[in-house]
């Protein structure tokens, strides 16, 4: 198993962070990343937002992943704040080689830091292999998730499962 290092997302990274993405995806061409110089813009938006910690794992001086802390301010549970991970994704070539687990362990340190009394995700029903990772950093599931897109180029059906009668 190789040692990842983690840290905070630079302008030099775009174009590795679109690949991954692109990969994200998975060939949904409504989910592709924008062009590279709408991103760019994006990017420096993203990197100077104290709320936001968009990550990259490293191996050597290569990027084979990223992942993104949203710190939220919350008028329950005492004012607390809590966290969403978004946008989850190791390049395929190395999935399961602790890249993942380097990635997600660095932000639940961010958010205990900010003082999140809890951090949730959601992921797509189909990414099996991705929920034992995150079982096995302690997430439950433990409510329904719904989405709706705005854009009519968007499908409001993503991993539809049929209701249970």
């Amino acid at each position: 198993m190789s040692s990842y290092q983690v840290r905070d997302a630079e302008e030099r990274d775009l174009e590795k962070l679109l690949g991954l993405y692109g990969e994200l995806a998975e060939g949904d061409f409504s989910r592709m990343p924008a062009d590279v110089e709408v991103s760019r813009v994006v990017l420096a938006r993203i990197i100077s937002d104290q709320r936001r910690h968009l990550c990259v794992a490293e191996n050597g001086n290569e990027v084979v992943g990223s992942a993104e802390l949203i710190v939220i301010e919350g008028l329950t549970h005492g004012a607390m704040r809590w966290a969403v991970i978004e946008n989850v994704i190791v390049s395929g070539e190395i999935r399961g080689s602790g890249a993942g687990t380097a990635l997600l362990e660095h932000l639940l340190n961010l958010a205990r830091a900010s003082g999140c009394y809890k951090v949730q995700l959601h992921s797509g029903k189909q990414r099996a292999d991705a929920h034992r990772l995150y079982r096995r950093l302690g997430f439950r599931p433990v409510a329904e998730g719904f989405k709706l897109y705005f854009d009519d180029t968007r499908s409001n059906l993503d991993n539809e499962v049929p209701e249970r009668p």
